[in-house]
């Protein structure tokens, strides 16, 4: 009996799953995490919802005989979307130039990879000039910094019909974020999150994060895999205990203080604390990457949320003793800050310093002189913000130091295992610069 369409289309399929996982091992999870439907009136092409892959058995017997290649590429870019968790990032945002940002993002990572099961015949021009005008302005090509362009450039309708056509592979019809019953939502894309955190270890450990070829996903994986930070809390890692100006209730007993009233009228028997130990920032040095990679806007909103949190009594003392350092490859500036109004004014006048290559080493050179020179007393730590490419010292200095990301570095920059990692990304960035919360 002659097998029909959805039979066919099925058997392609787990064909094309079986051939991924050959080639991509380290996505063994996710390339069965998907339930296989027959799309019938659902759909004419390939389509997810995030639980189930819902296709057409004839669409695919067409591309099939076109390419199994083809079908191969299909597949990956729609589980793709769900580990770069597509749909569950949809809320909220442009229907149209979502998708289309979300398409982009999935075919840049197929275009890169090395594997012959998923190779188009040819280059397309259109692709490789809208991939280089992306990267002028992002290291990795992800959703939402492609949405962020998109949305920048104001294309006309023809335009983004045009790109759509271009980067089309399924459908996102089944995407509705908004309509999704919301603990079912959070549970699938925490399913999800897991399942790219797991791709991400199995990259890392398994295959030492060379990927073998899929450079392209462990990037755009660690990204998505990337958990949000709370800057604020972060930040306050690097205060040292001391005395405060401020009655200590902690260290207060209010039996023989009760006991004092009773027994002799108006006369307490002991007072409290005048003082009291808290964490506070002091002695503090904030080093900038003025390299080409990193530009003002960027280091204007950092420094902007840097204060916003500094200024706050609970954080940092009244007098303080800033260290604002500019490099490239070499010590361009060094600015002395004395209080918070002096930071204030700092930012209202910023300019970037420099634009050569990225080396660390002048900056902890210069720090150590400091110190030698009694500058410092409580130095707790430094700031490094930096896109994390340059030469890093070979020595751990003697206090903690944090290297804040714009961004997840490429796979070849490896860190020294003393160096504090906190990528905030261009997202976090974007929100300073627009005024929100950065946490």
């Amino acid at each position: 009996m002659p097998k029909d369409l959805n039979e066919i289309g099925l058997e392609i399929l787990q064909a094309a799953r079986n051939e991924l996982y050959l080639h991509l091992p380290y996505l063994d999870a996710a390339l069965c995490a998907l339930r296989f439907e027959p799309g019938a009136d659902r759909t004419m092409f390939i389509a997810a919802d995030g639980e189930s892959l819902y296709y057409s058995g004839a669409y695919l017997s067409d591309r099939f005989l076109r390419s199994p290649a083809a079908v191969n590429r299909i597949y990956l870019h729609t589980i793709l979307h769900c580990i770069l968790r597509h749909i569950a990032k949809k809320r909220g945002r442009d229907s149209a130039v979502w998708d289309l940002s979300c398409d982009i993002a999935a075919e840049s990572i197929l275009d890169e990879l090395a594997y012959p099961c998923v190779a188009i015949p040819a280059a397309r021009p259109l692709r490789q000039k809208i991939y280089g005008e992306l990267r002028e302005t992002m290291k990795v090509l992800t959703a939402e910094g492609i949405y962020r362009e998109l949305l920048r450039q104001k294309l006309p309708e023809y335009e983004l019909a045009r790109l759509q056509r271009e980067f089309f592979a399924d459908d996102h019809g089944l995407w509705d974020p908004e309509g999704q019953d919301d603990e079912k939502q959070q549970r699938q894309d925490q399913r999800w999150q897991e399942l790219a955190g797991r791709a991400q270890t199995a990259m890392d450990t398994v295959l030492g994060g060379q990927a073998q070829g899929g450079e392209a996903i462990y990037e755009q994986v660690k990204v998505a895999s990337r958990e949000s930070v709370d800057y604020r809390a972060f930040l306050r890692r690097f205060a040292a205990y001391r005395e405060v100006m401020e009655a200590d209730g902690d260290a207060f007993d209010y039996t023989f203080y009760t006991y004092g009233l009773q027994l002799y009228g108006n006369m307490p028997l002991i007072e409290p604390p005048e003082t009291r130990e808290e964490k506070r920032v002091e002695d503090f040095v904030i080093a900038i990457d003025t390299s080409m990679s990193t530009s003002g806007e960027m280091v204007r909103a950092f420094l902007e949320e840097t204060y916003s949190i500094l200024r706050s009594a609970s954080t940092f003392t009244r007098r303080v003793n800033i260290r604002v350092l500019q490099c490239d490859d070499q010590l361009r500036r060094d600015d002395a800050i004395a209080s918070l109004d002096e930071l204030r004014s700092y930012m209202e006048s910023f300019q970037l310093s420099g634009g050569s290559a990225t080396d660390f080493r002048p900056v902890f050179e210069h720090v150590d002189r400091l110190r030698e020179a009694g500058v410092f007393t409580q130095l707790r730590g430094m700031l490094y913000f930096t896109d994390g490419m340059g030469i890093f010292p070979k020595k751990r200095p003697d206090y903690e130091t944090a290297f804040i990301l714009t961004g997840e570095p490429p796979m070849a920059v490896s860190f020294p295992p003393w160096a504090i990692r906190l990528v905030l990304g261009e997202e976090n960035i974007s929100r300073w610069t627009a005024g929100g919360d950065g946490a």
